[in-house]
């Protein structure tokens, strides 16, 4: 009832993806300055956000893009556009708001959605599930979209104590990195997104 082959090679898919180290300074710099209860809610709703999300287009992706008419590459594009966004208020230190705005802006989005479950997790979890053909692999690729997101849960809920370490110093540092390395994310998603336009051309 369980297709190890099938499981390894999502859950290593989705490692890579949505890159749980490379979340950390991330999740640092947009949840900085809140209380620890508060960040550690969010780092379960932002991975409960993504769970979701992950979860709707796995059982029905194919069809909601159908519908729409939305093709890969343009799903790609549009969430390079809003990383781009968040990097830039990253880089720039503009990220500050009302608490109660941020609460939800950095759980849900930018956090659960396009990060966490931006397109790239999106289009291999469509296809995983396309491809996954019996009962024991169908299992194994919904296992493994579960393991990935306890992961993420857990990476975000003790990146908490690098904060008490760094200071707010460091939070500023890992502010401005996160922005970096959140801008270049998103331009090569943006890059890929028109590749596959014109290749398919």
């Amino acid at each position: 009832m369980f297709d190890i082959a099938v499981f390894g090679s999502l859950f290593l898919t989705l490692f890579v993806i949505m890159d749980p180290p490379g979340i950390t300074p991330i999740f640092l710099a947009l949840t900085s300055g809140r209380p620890a209860k508060v960040q550690r809610r969010m780092a379960w709703q932002a991975a409960a956000v993504a769970f979701g999300v992950i979860t709707v287009f796995g059982i029905c992706g194919q069809q909601i893009l159908d519908y729409l008419h939305i093709t890969t590459p343009a799903l790609m594009i549009a969430g390079g556009l809003l990383l781009l966004l968040i990097a830039l208020d990253l880089l720039t230190g503009k990220s500050e708001e009302p608490t109660q705005t941020k609460d939800v802006n950095v759980a849900l989005v930018p956090l659960g959605m396009p990060l966490l479950a931006g397109p790239g997790a999106i289009v291999s979890v469509i296809l995983a599930v396309q491809h996954a053909d019996g009962v024991a692999a169908q299992v194994s690729v919904w296992v493994a979209i579960a393991a990935m997101h306890v992961v993420l849960w857990l990476v975000m809920r003790y990146s908490l104590l690098i904060i008490r370490v760094i200071k707010d110093g460091g939070v500023v540092l890992v502010t401005r990195l996160a922005g970096m390395m959140l801008s270049a994310l998103a331009v090569q998603q943006i890059i890929n997104g028109i590749t596959q336009v014109i290749d398919s051309h």
